[in-house]
Order: C-alpha cells, then structure tokens, then sequence
C-alpha cells in the first residue's frame, strides 16, 4: 500500500515517519482492497487538547475513509486514528 505522509510548516522526523507507516502496515490486513494512505500532520494552536493533529485519508473503493484526530504528541494522535479507522472499516464490511 503506498503511503503519504505530509508534514505541514515542519519537518517531521524520520523517526516519526518510521513509526507512522509501521502503523499503518497493520491496516493492510483489514482492508485489504485499499489502494493508498494519505497522511498530513499540522501543528495547531491550542495547547489545552494538544496541539499536534493527525489527518489520515485511507483511499479504498467505494469512498474514502478519512479520520481526524488532535493530542499532545503525533504517536498519541496516530494510534488514535488507527482506533477510530478500525472501527470504520469494520462497519463498511458489515454493510
């Protein structure tokens, strides 16, 4: 699956996209017809919910599945996303 990760007026760390597409991989094994990620971090403003942003774009058949998720860091956020992504996933199946 190819993955895209956009880092908006930062450089993200090579640590960071390491861990971002391992995570990622893992959506192969739910859907499978899935053709592509696309993944753009922004930094925000607010301090009090956390202000780092993760906005994944999951390109399957049928419809783009996108989650948007806010925390304090990107990996908090990131395994936010894949939570909230498996639960989407599963209910599009279920259809």
């Amino acid at each position: 699956m190819n993955v895209q990760i956009q880092s908006v007026k930062f450089d993200a760390s090579s640590k960071l996209v390491e861990f971002i597409e391992k995570k990622l991989a893992k959506l192969d094994r739910v859907a499978e017809n899935a053709t592509g990620v696309d993944v753009v971090l922004k930094l925000d403003k607010d301090d009090e919910h956390g202000n780092k942003i993760a906005v994944v774009t999951l390109r399957v058949p049928g419809g783009d599945i996108r989650v948007e998720e806010q925390a304090r860091t990107f990996e908090e956020a990131i395994d936010n996303v894949m939570d909230v992504m498996k639960r989407q996933i599963e209910r599009r199946k279920d259809k």
